[in-house]
């Protein structure tokens, strides 16, 4: 599998497709459409979906509820721990603030998600705390690992940030300004160009974030940006660059621990788009679906075919699959098993069997957590696309 960037439609009709998205309103508000909101990783229809469940204490979800109340994650006694200059180095050395910033993030979505769920003000209180404490304190985020440091945790940041914003309204207009200025100067310079070179996780990583501080800034450029990138990007992290046509990832001849954080942060762009009305899930004949079967497949110890990898610019070659890390699945099949399999109604005979192995998934440092809570057999028409499918079918 020699990476070179496929020519997948001629440029007149991407043309034309990205005028689709223009006209109904994705990449611009000429026509009074705006973002949705709350919309990146959870929306009003989806949030009121898992409340009315947890009222029955439907399995797995009360299971999953019971791991996050449970978790250290969720405890009023958390207390945040910002540093000014962050840095972190390659393979997490050194490390100056970047756990500090990956737990804190998840624990403000986490309190986010218990306001919401409990309505206990105290957790609104928390996580606008977290947030508070870095946006006053953040001045950098550099070395090695930057990018991908905060491309695996803003996301959580935006998600904490948007569900306080539009469902709390006691979070002061002078702390959310001073949030958004640490997203659009702090964080944004550090992502904006992605890491073409690097394995594609880290594309992947920024990808999600990238969309998420879109949707929480109402900046359409931005979103977009992403968007374009996951499509037609010409690093790693693309996703006709990620996968190849029967689920091959770039990272498969690496090892499978970083194959399946490459999955989960394309998913959960995947996600955050289709909260905003953009099929990206489908994008390449679903090839994000083959990546998570060929996956799931061999980490539940099936064979899977493998061709020559080598990755863009030659950086990265692989004859073979790695068996490093086989069979320690991540907790990020329940997104992609909901949608391709719950949504649309594709068999994803290889999740469904990950999923009874990871379930309820917690997440890890570097991860969205409670898929399980949050995503679990949810009714195929419970979200659907509200603006446009113009991206469906044409890649």
């Amino acid at each position: 599998m020699i990476h070179k960037r496929p020519i997948v439609i001629k440029r007149a009709v991407l043309s034309i497709v990205y005028c689709a998205i223009m006209v109904a309103g994705i990449a611009n508000d000429a026509f009074g459409v705006g973002f949705v909101h709350p919309g990146i990783s959870h929306n009003s229809s989806e949030l009121e979906f898992v409340k009315t469940k947890l009222k029955t204490a439907e399995q797995p979800r009360q299971q999953a509820w019971d791991q996050l109340r449970d978790s250290s994650y969720a405890k009023l006694s958390w207390k945040p721990r910002p540093v000014a200059n962050v840095e972190r180095g390659a393979y997490n050395r050194p490390d100056i603030g970047g756990t500090f910033f990956l737990k804190d993030g998840t624990a403000a979505y986490t309190h986010a998600l218990i306001w919401w769920f409990s309505r206990e003000e105290a957790h609104a209180a928390k996580a606008a705390e977290i947030l508070n404490a870095w946006s006053g304190t953040l001045k950098s985020i550099g070395n090695h690992d930057a990018k991908l440091l905060v491309g695996m945790g803003g996301i959580n940041y935006c998600n904490a940030a948007e569900l306080l914003k539009h469902t709390w309204g006691k979070w002061p207009e002078k702390d959310q300004n001073a949030f958004r200025a640490m997203l659009r100067q702090i964080l944004y310079p550090v992502i904006e160009d992605f890491y073409p070179t690097a394995n594609g996780n880290w594309d992947a990583s920024m990808i999600q974030t990238m969309m998420a501080m879109g949707i929480h800034l109402d900046d359409q450029s931005m979103f977009q940006k992403a968007v374009d990138y996951f499509l037609e990007g010409e690093g790693n992290g693309a996703v006709n660059h990620y996968f190849n046509h029967f689920g091959q990832c770039q990272e498969s001849g690496r090892d499978q621990a970083h194959t399946q954080m490459g999955l989960e942060y394309l998913v959960n762009a995947a996600e955050i788009a289709w909260k905003q009305g953009i099929d990206l899930y489908g994008a390449y004949d679903n090839r994000l679906a083959r990546g998570f079967e060929y996956t799931a497949r061999y980490n539940l110890g099936e064979d899977v075919p493998f061709e020559y990898y080598e990755s863009y610019r030659g950086r990265y070659k692989h004859n073979r699959i790695s068996s490093k890390s086989r069979g320690r699945l991540r907790g990020m099949y329940e997104k992609a098993y909901n949608h391709y399999h719950n949504r649309i109604g594709m068999e994803m005979p290889w999740c469904t069997k990950a999923i009874e192995r990871t379930r309820p998934e917690r997440g890890s440092g570097s991860s969205l957590p409670w898929s399980t809570l949050m995503y679990a057999n949810q009714p195929a028409d419970l979200v659907r696309l509200t603006r446009t499918d113009a991206l469906q079918s044409e890649r």
